[in-house]
Parts: C-alpha cells; sequence; structure tokens
C-alpha cells in the first residue's frame, strides 16, 4: 500500500491485538498520538509501500536499517495498518534516561545490554513466541553511509528459534531530521520513504550467516527502490543526506567503518 503525501496509516478502525497475558496498552497508543501531532506541525509527507506483508496476528520480527534517531517511530507507523504494536529491541541505556526511560518500558520496548546480550534475546525470543512483533535495527548501530553495511545475526537466529516470519523494511529521510553526527533539524515538508519487503521465513536448521547475507540483500533492493522514488532531491549545497553511489556526499561505508573504529577507542 502506499499512503497520500502528508497523510499518515489510518488507526481507528480496530484497537491493537492483546496477546497471552499481556496487559491493555496505556502508554503506547498516546505516545503514537503524540507524534502523529509533531509529524503533522513539522509536515512531514510519509510514503509507504509493502504495509501489506506485516501480519496482523502473531509473532514477526521486522528487521530495518538505521540511518535516523527516529527510524523506531517510522517503523512503528509502517505497522498500524495491521493494528501492530511493535516492541523494539534499543540499548540500555535509553532506558536509564528519565524522560526516555519511563516511556520505553511503558511501551515495553526490549533493552539490550551488549556486554550481556543473551538476556534481551531470550527477552525477544519471548515475545515473539506470545505472539508480538519485535523490531530490530541488524545494524546494530545509526548507519552514517545511509546504505546498508555488515549485519547482525540475531535477527534471524531469533525467528528461526520462535519460529516467526522475519520482514525486511528499510525507511529513508530520516536521517535529514535528526541522524548521528548532526543537529536535529526542524525542516518543514521532509518526505520520509518507507518499504517494507516480502517476509522471510527462517528455520532453526538454516545456516544463519547465510540468511543474514540474505536479508541484507534484500535489504540493499529495498533501499534502492526507496531512493529511486524519493520525491526530492538534495541541492549542491545539500547533498550530505544521500549516499555517494546515488550522487550525494554521505561518507562511504569504509569511511564510516573507521569513523566507527576511531568512536570506539574514545
Amino acid at each position: 500500500m502506499c499512503t497520500s503525501p502528508g497523510r499518515l496509516p489510518a488507526t481507528t478502525q480496530q484497537p491493537p491485538p492483546v496477546y497471552g497475558d499481556v496487559v491493555p496498552e496505556f502508554v503506547y497508543p498516546p505516545v503514537i498520538a503524540a507524534a502523529r501531532v509533531a509529524f503533522r506541525l513539522l509536515g512531514l509527507r510519509f510514503d509507504v509501500v509493502g504495509a501489506e506483508h506485516i501480519p496482523k496476528t502473531g509473532g514477526a520480527v521486522l528487521a530495518s536499517n538505521h540511518n535516523a534517531y527516529p527510524d523506531f517511530i517510522f517503523d512503528g507507523l509502517a505497522a498500524q495498518p495491521s493494528h501492530r504494536l511493535v516492541r523494539f529491541m534499543a540499548k540500555k541505556s535509553v532506558f536509564a534516561h528519565p524522560i526516555a526511560g519511563p516511556l520505553m518500558r511503558g511501551m515495553r520496548h526490549i533493552p539490550v545490554d551488549r556486554s550481556a546480550g543473551a538476556g534481551a534475546y531470550e527477552h525477544a525470543v519471548a515475545a515473539l513466541r506470545r505472539g508480538e512483533i519485535v523490531g530490530v535495527f541488524p545494524e546494530a548501530t545509526i548507519n552514517r553511509s545511509f546504505l546498508i553495511k555488515d549485519l547482525k545475526s540475531g535477527a534471524v537466529r531469533m525467528a528461526a528459534e520462535a519460529e516467526v516470519p522475519l520482514i525486511p523494511m528499510v525507511t529513508f529521510g530520516g536521517q535529514r531530521i535528526w541522524t548521528k553526527g548532526r543537529l536535529p533539524s526542524l525542516t518543514w515538508g521532509v518526505p520520509i520513504a518507507i518499504t517494507v519487503g516480502e517476509p522471510m521465513y527462517p528455520k532453526v536448521s538454516d545456516d544463519p550467516e547465510v540468511l543474514t547475507a540474505a536479508l541484507r540483500t534484500q535489504l540493499e533492493q529495498l533501499l534502492t527502490e526507496t531512493i529511486k522514488r524519493y520525491p526530492t532531491s538534495p541541492t549542491d549545497t545539500d547533498l550530505w543526506w544521500l549516499p555517494q553511489q546515488f550522487g550525494g556526499t554521505a561518507p562511504t561505508p569504509a569511511e564510516v567503518r573507521d569513523a566507527d573504529a576511531a568512536d570506539a577507542t574514545h
């Protein structure tokens, strides 16, 4: 499906489903409503393609690229036509923030301690088995090349273990609002393009590295499609948000690897 520019997917037809012993949602719906108001104030224009691939019932892993800090909000919007709420895996430090922390816990997102990731993995698999959608950024951090870099295998492995579909998706445009190394921008009317791909069905018997490579290929294809239909082009002085292979001046993947390695040593 494709939403009209300036409109977000409707959410009023029915409430999101509740699975197993999950308590009613008190935090997530108001947060979504607040996000919609903010998006209207900023004049964001959404173009969502493929939202029908997100199942209306049952567990699934939503595996997305990661260009910008608001990506989890945009990914969640793509699940709204299916009346689903996505539980995102996010680094533990976000949950310690005095404002973001209570909201993250209230929306039942999943904290990830990178020094002890097994607990988060088990939490995610349990959520999948009780019918939740879990959102994962397999690149593990914001990718400043705005392409697809090497992926972690966790998304594939948890989908296989929980026996649920793995759904690739990409967003593009969010980096123009707020991304790593740049201050937030309040530019009016930024387009946000979102593409949801066809589900993959990993099995425990499959090689997770092979499946992760296949996931990366799918994300690269979706990203190319998304950039090609993106409705605006940067000016000569605003080329930073477009990957170099598409005519922009964003860092190359090699440059990003070097920068990330340098950041890790400080």
